[in-house]
């Protein structure tokens, strides 16, 4: 770190979830702010894969993410992911990623900052209600499984122009800014349940 004693004091006083990952994202040390949020001890994420923490849903987003950090395609990113806890619920968070580069120009290690984003199962159950048609239960359920915009559109009989549409405008209903923070938001509100593989729309949120 460019300056440590700085990183420690905001690792260890921010009151914001930190966790500091190798290159390929093993869990070097953690803060007891992330530890309190995933509801886990050191002993349960150390050298773990940071990924393994969020729901597989959102998992591919995120190491897609990571991996430009890893390879200095950019030096950071932000994203809406959903966090696992160890009873299987799940908590929406907003992750920030950090690249962390040596002496030299390598990058040595990823900086990780969580920020929960509280309420959104509440204001969806509250003030939502039933959000999502057939179709866009369909492909909210394909992209959590991981289905690509043209398998989606190939098994729902429509165009890749449609999926996208349609993508776009859940997107826009749920305040999403990209898909795997849709899986994520969708994960955090109740919408999809961790309990259920492939993933399927909870009907209270079916028109």
């Amino acid at each position: 770190m460019a300056d440590d004693s700085l990183y420690r004091s905001m690792f260890e006083q921010s009151g914001l979830g930190m966790a500091r990952l190798d290159p390929t994202r093993r869990v070097l040390e953690a803060n007891i702010d992330l530890l309190t949020f995933f509801g886990r001890s050191i002993q349960d994420v150390y050298s773990r894969d940071f990924a393994e923490l969020v729901h597989p849903g959102a998992r591919s987003g995120l190491e897609r993410q990571m991996e430009k950090l890893v390879e200095g395609k950019r030096s950071r990113f932000a994203e809406l992911v959903a966090a696992i806890q160890p009873d299987g619920s799940t908590v929406l968070t907003t992750m920030t990623g950090i690249a962390v580069r040596g002496d030299g120009s390598s990058i040595t290690a990823l900086l990780v900052i969580l920020k929960q984003t509280a309420g959104e199962r509440d204001r969806a159950a509250n003030g939502q209600g039933k959000v999502l048609s057939d179709v866009h239960a369909r492909i909210l359920e394909g992209m959590a499984a991981g289905e690509s915009t043209m398998q989606l559109a190939s098994r729902l009989f429509l165009s890749r122009q449609g999926v996208e549409y349609h993508l776009a405008a859940m997107q826009r209903k749920l305040k999403a800014p990209n898909r795997t923070a849709l899986v994520s938001k969708a994960y955090s509100m109740g919408m999809l349940s961790v309990a259920t593989w492939p993933p399927r729309v909870e009907p209270e949120f079916l028109k």
